[in-house]
Parts: C-alpha cells; sequence; structure tokens
C-alpha cells in the first residue's frame, strides 16, 4: 500500500512541477498585461479564438454563438491562473464591457480575479475566460465596484456553442452569465464557482487620468477609447457573421454549471443538430477550430 502511494505522489509531484512551467510563460504575460491597454489587447486575442471567423464561417460551429453575442448585455474577458494540489488557488486579470442603450460597447473596466477551491487538483493552469452577461443585474453587479462571485449571488451556466434552433432555446430564458473557458496547463478539475471578479480602480484610474467608478465606465459616460479599437472590431465582426448556409449544429449543457465536453484535437467539440444534453459522438466537419481546446500550447 505504501508503494503504491509512494508512486502516485511522485507522479503528482511531477505533474505539479510540469504544470508550473507550463504556466510560467502564461503568467509572465498575465503579469505584463497589468494596464488597460494590456487588458485590451489581451481581451482582443482571446475573443479572436472564442468568436466565430468571418473569414471561415464553417468555425461558428465550434464558437461562442452570434445569437448569444447579440443578446448580451455585457462581456467579462480575462485568464487565470491556478495552481495547487488538494487546495487551490486562482488569480489573474481581465476587463469587462456593457452594452449600450445604442447598441454600442462601453469603454472597458479593468478586473481582477481571485479564489480559493478544494478537490483532487494536480499541476498549474492559464485559462482564458468570456463570461456572457444576459441580464442588467448582472451588468449592474460589475458596476457597483464591489465584489462578484461567479456562481454566488449571481448565478452561471456553460453556455451554449454552434448554431441553430438549440441555441435559441438555451436563450428564452437565460442564466444571468454564461461561462466559457479555455485551458493551457495541465490541471485537473476545472470550475469557475467561487471566482471573485474585483473592480481594478488602479488600472482605472491610471488610463482614465482620475478616479472615475465602474459605473460611470459601463454606462457610457467615459468614451471608449482607441486602444480597445481591436477588441470593438472583433465582437462586431462575429455579431454580423452570415450564418446562412450552415448546419444547425450546437451544444447545450443539459443543466446549470454542466462542463463543457473534452473537444477533439482536430475538430473541436462534439455537436449535433438534435439533442443538446446528449451530444453526438460525430463531430462536424474539419472547417471547425478548436477554439476551446484545452491541450493548445
Amino acid at each position: 500500500m505504501q508503494g503504491k502511494f509512494g508512486g502516485f505522489l511522485g507522479k503528482a509531484q511531477a505533474a505539479l512541477k510540469d504544470g508550473q512551467s507550463r504556466a510560467a510563460s502564461g503568467s509572465s504575460n498575465l503579469m505584463q498585461s497589468f494596464s488597460l491597454p494590456g487588458e485590451s489587447q489581451k481581451a482582443a486575442k482571446i475573443l479572436k479564438s472564442f468568436l466565430a471567423d468571418p473569414t471561415n464561417t464553417r468555425t461558428a460551429l465550434n464558437s461562442i454563438p452570434k445569437a448569444v453575442l447579440q443578446k448580451a448585455k455585457g462581456l467579462a474577458v480575462f485568464t487565470i491562473l491556478k495552481a495547487g494540489f488538494v487546495f487551490s488557488g486562482k488569480a489573474g486579470s481581465g476587463l469587462v464591457i456593457a452594452r449600450l442603450p445604442d447598441g454600442s460597447w462601453s469603454a472597458p473596466s479593468c478586473i481582477a480575479t481571485a479564489g480559493v477551491g478544494w478537490g483532487l487538483q494536480i499541476g498549474a493552469d492559464l485559462t482564458e475566460v468570456v463570461i456572457v452577461l444576459n441580464s442588467d443585474e448582472a451588468v449592474k453587479a460589475f458596476s457597483r465596484g464591489g465584489n462578484v462571485t461567479v456562481g454566488g449571488g449571481i448565478s452561471a451556466a456553460a453556455g451554449p456553442i454552434g448554431t441553430g434552433g438549440q441555441v435559441s432555446s438555451a436563450l428564452a430564458n437565460p442564466a444571468p452569465m454564461f461561462s466559457y473557458s479555455r485551458s493551457k496547463g495541465l490541471f485537473a478539475g476545472l470550475t469557475l464557482d467561487g471566482t471573485i471578479l474585483v473592480e481594478r480602480k488602479d488600472a482605472n484610474r491610471d488610463f482614465y487620468g482620475s478616479s472615475i467608478s465602474s459605473t460611470d465606465i459601463l454606462s457610457g459616460r467615459v468614451p471608449a477609447p482607441e486602444i480597445a479599437g481591436e477588441m470593438y472590431d472583433i465582437i462586431e465582426a462575429a455579431e454580423g457573421l452570415d450564418e446562412s448556409g450552415l448546419p444547425a449544429e450546437a451544444y447545450v449543457p443539459g443543466q446549470q454549471g454542466e462542463a463543457l465536453p473534452v473537444p477533439n484535437s482536430t475538430a473541436g467539440y462534439p455537436t449535433t443538430s438534435n439533442t443538446a444534453q446528449h451530444p453526438s459522438t460525430t463531430v462536424p466537419g474539419a472547417g471547425n477550430k478548436t477554439v476551446f481546446d484545452s491541450t493548445a500550447p
């Protein structure tokens, strides 16, 4: 028994060391972006990988749906660096934007993430996250300048991907927040529950030049900065994607908090035009991109 446990512990320690080294380069990039210009550039890169590519419409089959994006009241885009064995800690940074009454997007407000979880979690992992805010209440939670806990006062669910009627059904009565994530390192057990999102007043003050509140930023009282132009362009292009001719293939989690399935290394997530709660093992065509591939370098 002792020999078996010793072997398991040795493998766990090796996995932890390997995961930490994999996350090291990612954490360096994370630290460098602790400013609003850096966060805007990082958010643009993340959104580009999570949203459909207008030059290849089939990528819509394995991306955050156009319909979800069009109905979004806001978006939170951030990275989380997680590391631990049994007990896990996580911290990171990002930004949040809100939909304005005229349909445009607000200036970005910087946020930081923190949280502690428990479970048999081995390794270190840099995770890219997009949270779609589906309700005014969810946006207000980010506007008040306090803490927002994912899965706490405002519930979150794994969001749908793909196209077709199943996506529309998921939007009939959506959770206040849809979450999407992509992992780059070695980590067993990914959850956003308990993740705390906090306004970064220092970063906002450094960029906007005064102690402006997140309420003013997200309500449109601050002009959208040019530095965030690429991010807005990526969102606009995805919202205007022409889906005509695409098959109705979608994956919609069957219950709140259900994790997305492990993607195929070449074709992405398994999707189906039938029941979304039990996705087919048949994957869509090779035109799909692996936007949520946890094995990505």
